[in-house]
């Protein structure tokens, strides 16, 4: 690491990511106490020294999203007063990212607040996975790289799950939104473009109204950045198998996967649903046959030694995993 000083810190949302990301870089998790008063208060203490250390402390902002957060709070302030030179955020979820923007009258832009919550904190950068919008980047008046697993993590993954078949591939956004990611994913698979035009009465229901694009015939790959309930992607994956896709899959960066989702993915019409380790693995997921997770920990630890040796961080943008530097 050209004699540079860093230490990776790991909080408790995601414990085995960030042993898989330090083992990537080199280095041992640095050793830190964690605890939870009887009132539910968090309390973190730092038990090695990072005075004029480059720290990165790793930390998804997942279920349970305000303890999370409010654990990556008062971590990053523990480092800010423990000396350390230089704090990077890493946050492979941003929890309240689907805020971001004022939905209706007297509603909050929660994404700004977190960033906010983030730089008072002390951190001086932020790295993070496929936010959900773009302009979240500019929330940030410190340093953020948003890298994405449509390149890295999901193309090899879809090469090798598709190696067999001799049907064409097309690449489908649930939603006209996600085009952009669809389409860069689609350049690199040498896919078609599909969308799945949809309209969403309320929060966590949409219905699916039609698709734009030729599906019949094709193994059709839905591309998503986060599924939470699962209930677009199934609707979207029984319309496309009724309009003529041999098969339907699902590749999808934030596994968030509350309530019955996992249940939903096993009943549903899709053969496989990928998904990356930026979020914990529970129980179900886990017995899940569906649903597939692809570590991150390559590109992440990447982007950190990057990071800490100035190199070029967007150049990671088109490379894919797993590789080492």
């Amino acid at each position: 690491m050209g004699g540079k000083k860093m230490k990776i810190l790991a909080c408790s949302s995601n414990l085995p990511l960030a042993e898989e990301i330090a083992k990537y870089v080199g280095v041992p998790l640095v050793e830190r106490n964690i605890q939870r008063f009887a009132d539910g208060e968090h309390f973190i203490e730092v038990l090695e020294n990072v005075r004029g250390e480059d720290m990165f402390a790793v930390q998804a902002t997942s279920n349970p999203s305000n303890e999370n957060l409010m654990e990556l709070l008062i971590t990053i302030d523990a480092l800010r007063r423990g000396s350390a030179k230089r704090i990077t955020a890493v946050i492979p979820y941003y929890g309240y990212a689907r805020q971001d923007r004022k939905t209706g009258p007297r509603t909050p832009i929660s994404a700004k607040l977190v960033a906010n919550l983030l730089t008072t904190a002390g951190a001086d950068r932020v790295l993070t996975l496929d936010l959900h919008a773009g302009q979240i980047q500019g929330f940030f008046d410190i340093p953020l790289d948003n890298l994405h697993a449509g390149i890295s993590i999901f193309v090899p993954a879809l090469q090798d799950l598709y190696s067999a078949s001799d049907k064409p591939l097309t690449v489908v956004s649930p939603d006209v939104g996600g085009v952009r990611r669809a389409r860069a994913l689609a350049k690199r698979l040498d896919a078609g473009l599909a969308i799945v035009d949809k309209r969403r009465e309320k929060a966590g229901i949409s219905e699916v109204m039609n698709v734009i694009g030729e599906v019949e015939g094709q193994n059709c790959v839905l591309v998503d950045d986060i599924v939470d309930s699962a209930g677009t992607l199934c609707n979207a994956a029984a319309v496309l198998m009724e309009q003529g896709a041999v098969s339907v899959s699902a590749a999808v960066t934030h596994g968030v996967l509350s309530g019955g989702a996992v249940s939903r993915v096993e009943n549903s019409v899709m053969t496989d649903l990928l998904i990356t380790d930026s979020i914990l693995a529970t129980e179900a997921v886990k017995k899940s046959k569906k649903i597939k997770q692809l570590t991150i920990a390559p590109l992440l630890g990447e982007a950190i030694l990057r990071i800490t040796e100035e190199r070029s961080v967007s150049s990671l943008f088109d490379t894919v995993f797993p590789m080492r530097a």
